[in-house]
């Protein structure tokens, strides 16, 4: 909405944008008017989407903390038992990592919750902040699905360790699916972001 009254705004001379019609309203006032409509079910969907997403997010926070701050095997004399393994180290990073990027995304959402969602936020502010949200929640459930594996690892590996590896990739197919169901959202806040208001032609701008 807001590059399709920049490309307009861009075809006839500045001083026009500050004329009225006989309805005393300039041509802001006018598009606002027409668009509302839009601006309206563009916000509910917004709204519906952060609110989602944000309920997601405060999980996997809860699920990442809880699991950033247990210890699998114990500890002695403070250390962990499992210290030096790969998987032990594996499980320490995810968590934290899980831990980090879900708390960016539910700041994200809320950010996107407490905007005013006016014309001009649709352009750059709002897209960019869903973009940063969805990703960091993509982050975040990834990483917990990697610490949950790891963690895992050490209750089966003496007995099934042969088959855990196609286990573990069998469980992370979930997040496979996510993203291929996402990538059409990622597209379009992409193309929202970053696609340039086309400038009119030397021969249109002095009509």
């Amino acid at each position: 909405m807001h590059a399709l009254m920049q490309y307009v705004r861009a075809l006839v001379p500045e001083h026009f944008t500050f004329r009225i019609n006989k309805e005393n309203k300039t041509s802001r006032e006018v598009f606002k008017e027409n668009h509302e409509k839009l601006l309206q079910e563009s916000s509910d969907w917004m709204k519906e989407t952060s609110n989602s997403c944000s309920v997601v997010a405060a999980l996997v926070a809860g699920v990442s903390f809880a699991t950033s701050s247990s210890v699998p095997g114990g500890t002695n004399n403070g250390k962990p038992e499992l210290e030096g393994q790969p998987a032990f180290d594996v499980f320490a990073i995810a968590s934290l990592i899980g831990l980090c990027f879900s708390v960016t995304a539910l700041i994200m959402f809320l950010a996107i919750l407490t905007s005013r969602k006016q014309f001009q936020d649709f352009k750059m502010s709002l897209p960019l902040k869903l973009l940063f949200g969805l990703s960091s929640l993509f982050v975040s459930i990834s990483s917990m699905l990697v610490s949950f594996c790891a963690g895992h690892f050490f209750v089966l590996k003496d007995k099934y360790k042969n088959i855990l590896f196609p286990i573990y990739i069998a469980t992370c197919l979930p997040i496979t699916f996510y993203a291929v169901l996402q990538f059409p959202l990622y597209a379009d806040l992409l193309r929202a972001i970053f696609h340039k208001v086309p400038q009119p032609s030397t021969s249109s701008s002095k009509i």
